[in-house]
């Protein structure tokens, strides 16, 4: 599909925004005749992560919504200091959705708890 042109509606993009502005994360297909993704192990973005809200619940929410969307959801996770669904993207790219179970105090004034062992996380 590529990019539109001026004055064409956008058709095969995805805009994704935790409501601080429009979008924060721009989705665009580009077209059958776009290189390849290389197979296998290799350098490049690992994953992105995006607040989504204060609350389980509103992560319950996220997570209901992309169930019913039929995205792939890789799991769930909690980091002590935010509890983390990891879905991903058409290109299989790793999205955090996170949401902060801990004052940002906590982890000022011990940077440690942000490395704390991953614990497993049921919503």
């Amino acid at each position: 599909l590529g990019l539109p042109r001026i004055g064409e509606p956008w058709s095969g993009a995805a805009a994704f925004s935790g409501g601080r502005t429009h979008h924060e994360l721009l989705l665009i297909e580009v077209g059958e005749d776009a290189t390849p993704i290389p197979r296998g192990r290799r350098v490049g973005l690992y994953h992105l992560g995006f607040k989504v809200g204060t609350t389980d619940d509103e992560l319950r929410d996220a997570l209901a919504e992309l169930r019913d969307a039929g995205v792939t959801i890789r799991g769930t996770s909690d980091h002590t200091v935010t509890h983390s669904l990891y879905v991903l993207d058409p290109d299989g790219n790793e999205i955090e959705l996170f949401v902060d179970v801990l004052p940002e105090s906590s982890w000022h004034d011990d940077p440690g708890l942000v490395m704390a062992p991953i614990r497993r996380l049921e919503l």
